[in-house]
């Protein structure tokens, strides 16, 4: 299975149609045209962040909204997808160091999975689970962690993570819709190029070296998400950038998959 990063954005993008979103929907047509089913997406969201590593355990998680000040239809919005308590199971016997702990009942699938997998997978027939950010870690612990997830690709499961590279809401620009800030477009840049290279080191430690790194990632949380999926890569895989693109300058909305 492949192993992808999605951009995601404002939440509006789960219930508009523009370019970003009809893009997710080619490439859920390409995923469900190459693969065979998934046996699950295992999905690392930009919103939950814990004291810990925890894994969703329960088989029907809810729909989280964890958001405010948007129109109703986005309230609205339900992804039924089944979770996989095997599966969460399966993870946290494998992985011993850090120890994955399984939540039952607290957690469920936030934004971050949804408004991305309603394009993807809009029929929500393929059950999610998803892994959660220790805000208490370093980029390392991250990546090291994707690579220990990697095995779950040979297993029939689909690895996602959902976040932005760039990703700075105080320095919005309405005047840049669907255009990058300089710097924006700087980071993003240098991060594709690291990519395209195949140079981990530096995106784990480099990122905060430069004054376009720091507006680019004022927090963690929104590409950490990256750092999972470039763990559990290849170096023989291929990769393509499913999308390139921001949004009001200061979100980058570039999706990177390795298959």
């Amino acid at each position: 299975m492949p192993a992808i990063f999605l951009g995601h954005g404002s939440p509006m993008n789960a219930i508009e149609s523009n370019d970003f979103t009809k893009k997710l929907e080619k490439l859920g047509q390409g995923l469900r045209r190459d693969y065979s089913r998934p046996k699950a997406v295992l999905m690392i969201s930009a919103h939950w962040e814990t004291e810990g590593t925890w894994v969703t355990g329960m088989d029907h998680p809810k729909t989280i909204h964890d958001f405010y000040g948007f129109p109703q239809a986005l309230y609205d919005v339900r992804y039924p997808a089944d979770g996989n308590a095997s599966l969460a199971d399966e993870i946290a016997k494998a992985i011993n160091k850090p120890r994955v702990n399984i939540d039952k009942k607290q957690w469920g699938l936030d934004h971050g999975t949804w408004s991305v997998l309603k394009h993807v997978f809009p029929e929500a027939d393929i059950p999610v689970v998803q892994l959660s950010l220790d805000r208490n870690q370093s980029y390392e612990y991250h990546y090291e962690l994707g690579k220990k997830i990697r095995f779950l690709r040979d297993e029939g499961v689909m690895i996602m993570g959902s976040g932005n590279i760039v990703h700075n809401l105080r320095m919005m620009s309405r005047k840049h819709r669907y255009l990058g800030l300089d710097w924006a477009i700087e980071f993003d840049e240098w991060v594709k190029d690291k990519l395209l290279k195949r140079e981990d080191a530096p995106l784990v430690s480099d990122a905060l070296k430069t004054q376009a790194g720091k507006f680019s990632i004022p927090t963690d949380e929104h590409y950490l998400p990256l750092l999972y999926v470039l763990g559990s890569s290849l170096e023989e895989d291929k990769i393509t950038f499913d999308y390139e693109g921001f949004e009001l300058g200061s979100l980058s909305m570039r999706s990177v998959r390795y298959y």
